[in-house]
């Protein structure tokens, strides 16, 4: 899953692109890897890079926008059209984490 927005970076505007790699381990169990990436500059984001939950991602995101003074335009949202119906539902079910006060 790719998802794009338009924002800031220390009130420089940017091109933010978070790739969303869904692994399905088991019937039971997936796991997620998650890039932020700034134009096409992979940041270093995260304390870890695989999660178990979708949800855990978008925490993990948030947290490292807020610490580094990012912020999205959500109405700028585009996302690959290329989607996996059950991440795009959690995505959507989730993205809120990313724009918490």
């Amino acid at each position: 899953m790719v998802v794009q927005y338009q924002g800031k970076q220390n009130e420089i505007p940017a091109t933010f692109t978070i790739r969303i790699i869904g692994n399905n381990l088991s019937k039971s169990s997936s796991n997620y890897q998650i890039d932020l990436l700034v134009g096409d500059k992979q940041l270093p984001a995260f304390t870890t890079s695989i999660h178990q939950s979708l949800s855990n991602c978008l925490k993990e995101i948030y947290l490292f926008r807020k610490h580094n003074n990012i912020v999205f335009d959500a109405s700028s949202e585009k996302m690959a059209p290329k989607l996996v119906p059950y991440d795009l539902t959690l995505y959507n079910c989730h993205k809120n984490m990313l724009f918490m006060a």
